[in-house]
């Protein structure tokens, strides 16, 4: 199956700002395998995603994710993101602070026969951090 993935990468978006977890996993195999800056294990199939996933969207109810630029090239899609939200969950052990954020960030996913089959997603941790009041500007 050839799938057109500029179009892809617009509707996987659109998905991941509905914060619906379903609807995201939709589109990745139940074989996904993949890695998150924040997460210290490899994420493994549609359970390690719906995992990441609700600890993003209940950290950052109202969180958006805005695609900047994409590459593709064969089952290849790059896309640079900028994600917004405001910090109203825990995440990483960090207790809510109401701070809103503002993240950019990369990710490096492979498309077969329609479906996610590996992902990475590379974001700057550290800009997060500051955001919350817990690093220093540099």
């Amino acid at each position: 199956m050839t799938v057109d993935l500029t179009s892809y990468a617009e509707t996987l978006n659109q998905a991941c700002n509905s914060h619906s977890v379903e609807e995201v996993l939709r589109f990745c195999s139940p074989d996904y395998l993949g890695t998150d800056i924040s997460e210290p294990a490899l994420l493994q199939g549609h359970q390690g995603l719906r995992t990441l996933l609700e600890r993003y969207f209940r950290a950052f109810p109202d969180l958006h994710l805005l695609v900047t630029d994409k590459v593709v090239q064969g089952s290849q899609l790059t896309l640079v993101w900028l994600a917004e939200g405001t910090h109203r969950g825990p995440i990483m052990n960090i207790p809510a602070t109401g701070r809103q954020v503002e993240v950019k960030g990369v990710s490096l996913i492979e498309v077969q026969d329609g479906l996610v089959v590996r992902g990475q997603n590379i974001w700057d941790l550290a800009g997060m951090l500051r955001h919350l009041g817990l690093l220093p500007e540099l």
